[in-house]
């Protein structure tokens, strides 16, 4: 027997759709990541993009469970000395829910060519409307 290797060419990437309205962010970005990184296929391989496309709609809605609501905060580093910036999550899912959504899935994909391949494959959005309805993606149930 011999061990099958997908090639880049042959895997075929679908479109899934996940509602986060009243899921806590930090399942639903697992889910996401799983789903970009191919780990749900059978022919996964890590050094080969397996994922697939998503769309993850209503990221106002989702939440955020105990108490990281207040207590979390996300730092970003500017590259000047003492300049760091520091925002709340509370302050972030209420201006921008997309950008909490996309940092947690970015932190659970690679920081190499293949999770930045992932990464252009993630859609945010804040509401229950998408755009690629012409995709035809199918819903994907946590």
């Amino acid at each position: 027997m011999s061990t099958y290797m997908p090639k880049a060419g042959s895997v075929e990437h679908k479109w899934y759709v996940i509602d986060a309205a009243g899921k806590p962010l930090g399942r639903v970005a697992a889910q996401a990541a799983a789903l970009l990184r191919g780990k749900h296929k059978t022919i996964f391989a890590p050094h080969v993009d397996c994922g697939d496309h998503v769309i993850i709609i209503n990221c106002r809605e989702s939440v955020l469970t105990g108490g990281k609501l207040h207590k979390k905060i996300y730092y970003q580093p500017t590259l000047y000395v003492g300049h760091m910036k520091k925002v709340k999550a509370s302050t972030l899912m209420e201006e921008k829910p997309c950008k909490a959504m996309e940092l947690a899935v970015k932190g659970m994909i690679p920081d190499n060519a293949l999770g930045r391949a992932a990464m252009a494959r993630l859609r945010l959005f804040e509401g229950d409307q998408h755009s690629h309805a012409a995709q035809k993606p199918q819903t994907w149930e946590l």
